[in-house]
């Protein structure tokens, strides 16, 4: 199935920003974290479509994955 992967700030430092790739069925977001080598604490924010989304959810063919870091300042 095909997958949009939408990275953000930190998380997109050699990775890229839109990444657009086919996986096998029954792909999770905590699957693409690890293809990716993101560590769950790394991660915010996650939208699947722009809704929050699940990590252990099954992803579906066409499906926008979106993953924001923590945002630090002050």
């Amino acid at each position: 199935m095909k997958l949009t992967i939408k990275l953000f700030a930190t998380l997109r430092e050699g990775r890229g920003k839109i990444l657009e790739d086919e996986y096998p069925a029954d792909t999770t977001p905590k699957d693409i974290l690890a293809s990716l080598k993101i560590e769950e604490k790394d991660v915010a924010i996650l939208l699947v479509n722009g809704v929050d989304g699940e990590l252990d959810k099954p992803l579906n063919d066409g499906d926008t994955l979106s993953i924001f870091p923590p945002v630090g300042g002050g």
